[in-house]
């Protein structure tokens, strides 16, 4: 059981820099009514055995398991305050909590993680709490909720880490930057990390953070640093040959092509991807993957759209049976939309935009932006300009919360070509006016 390594591993740390391990022998050999010349005899001294009890001593591993015995407690007391029943059942709702965050049970996994950190035996278990405190963050990231997922990290991150478990807080923190349009603030969290780190060897989080910070360049427009970045990725995907190294690096190569206009070349860096996927990866990444190389086939390829618009049918189902998140469903049902207008389906595709954007949090998010616009453009192509107009002005209430972005910018010069088509000059001019404030104009 992972929590067994994690006792050990919680308990070493704590005997070396806490007076809390004396305390507990003394509290419970006078429980038990025995001296200190009693606990020690006939192993150790009693002056040794003072010296622990006052903090001035750090007993060796085996030394504490003999007063455990001595004493009659667990040693998992003695180590971190809590009995070893109490130990086993933190572990197993950490695991219980882990399990519905896997499961794409976000709502569920949230109130998990967070009852269990109300827990008082978890206070002195410090990697059994930041593991708890991580978990809250991702299943607040998956529920929509990006500034608690952000408060959360940013405080943790002020602890010391380990080194693998600091690259992927960081990873998470730039992500959910990116996914509030805070986009400054996503670049200096990721090249902060990278810089810091940039004489230790390549690792799969490594990459994961880098192409996070890759797509952090892409969404504030800075394509030249991305396409730079995008290579050296590649170059160390390449170096170290692992499956997620290369998912991450082709993919982020993708998305930086299809950017600039390479079309072909992003579906060849996509596809690669997907081909590494499908042989290494959870069914989860794999449905993620998949959706986003149709994403591309369908903007690429437009001739392809019937073609597309089947395979994206069959992914929104593979979606609703594989434990992603609501925000990641949201994406499939939009892209499903998009498809369905494509080609012709006008009815398939209000459908899937309603459900798609009753999925997220109510505004604020760049998706609910798309579907309403959409939902706006569907309605003007069959002559119910005042259902059109209702949703093309509620974009305004979706992008208003969000900080301006290349991404934002795109989603109001879009809506302000749909407004003049439907006649709504006013409205048209102030979405063009927002387009061009959004990119500094």
């Amino acid at each position: 059981m992972w929590g067994c390594s994690d006792q050990s591993s919680q308990g070493a740390t704590t005997v070396t820099t806490s007076d809390l391990v004396g305390l507990r022998i003394k509290t419970v050999r006078r429980q038990r009514g025995l001296s200190q010349a009693q606990l020690a005899h006939p192993e150790l001294s009693d002056s040794y055995v003072s010296l622990i009890e006052s903090g001035k001593r750090t007993p060796t591993p085996a030394v504490l398991e003999l007063l455990a015995q001595k004493l009659d407690c667990s040693l998992s007391y003695l180590i971190n305050g809590v009995t070893a029943e109490q130990m086993e059942d933190i572990e197993l709702a950490l695991g219980y909590a882990r399990l519905a965050l896997e499961n794409g049970e976000v709502t569920e996994a949230r109130t998990r993680f967070a009852e269990l950190l109300v827990n008082n035996n978890l206070t002195g278990l410090t990697t059994l709490r930041q593991e708890t405190e991580f978990g809250l963050a991702l299943a607040n990231e998956a529920c929509g909720d990006l500034d608690k997922a952000i408060s959360i990290l940013l405080k943790l991150r002020e602890e010391e880490l380990p080194q693998e478990r600091r690259v992927e807080v960081t990873m998470v923190l730039c992500r959910a930057y990116r996914d509030s349009e805070r986009l400054t603030e996503a670049v200096e969290v990721g090249e902060r990390m990278l810089s810091g780190s940039a004489r230790l060897p390549w690792t799969d989080p490594l990459v994961e953070l880098a192409a996070t910070l890759l797509s952090a360049y892409m969404h504030r427009g800075d394509l030249l640093r991305a396409r730079q970045y995008a290579a050296e990725l590649l170059n160390a995907a390449d170096a170290l040959g692992t499956p997620r190294s290369i998912v991450a690096a082709n993919w982020m190569a993708s998305n930086v092509a299809y950017l600039t206009g390479h079309n072909e070349e992003a579906l060849s860096f996509a596809e690669r991807a997907m081909a590494v996927q499908l042989e290494n990866g959870h069914p989860r990444s794999v449905a993620r993957t998949r959706l986003s190389l149709l994403q591309k086939r369908l903007r690429a390829r437009p001739s392809e759209a019937h073609t597309v618009r089947d395979m994206l049918r069959a992914t929104v189902a593979e979606f609703e049976q594989t434990s992603t998140s609501t925000i990641d469903r949201a994406k499939a049902h939009m892209e499903l939309a998009y498809a369905e207008y494509m080609t012709g389906d006008l009815d398939k595709s209000v459908e899937h935009a309603v459900v798609g954007r009753n999925l997220l949090p109510e505004f604020g998010h760049m998706l609910g932006a798309e579907a309403n616009l959409l939902l706006g453009r569907v309605y003007g192509s069959v002559g119910r300009s005042a259902e059109a107009s209702t949703h093309v002005g509620s974009v305004r209430d979706w992008l208003t919360p969000l900080p301006d972005s290349r991404r934002s910018a795109s989603i109001w010069y879009a809506t302000a070509e749909t407004m003049e088509q439907l006649s709504d000059s006013d409205g048209a001019v102030e979405a063009y006016q927002r387009a061009l404030a959004c990119v500094g104009v």
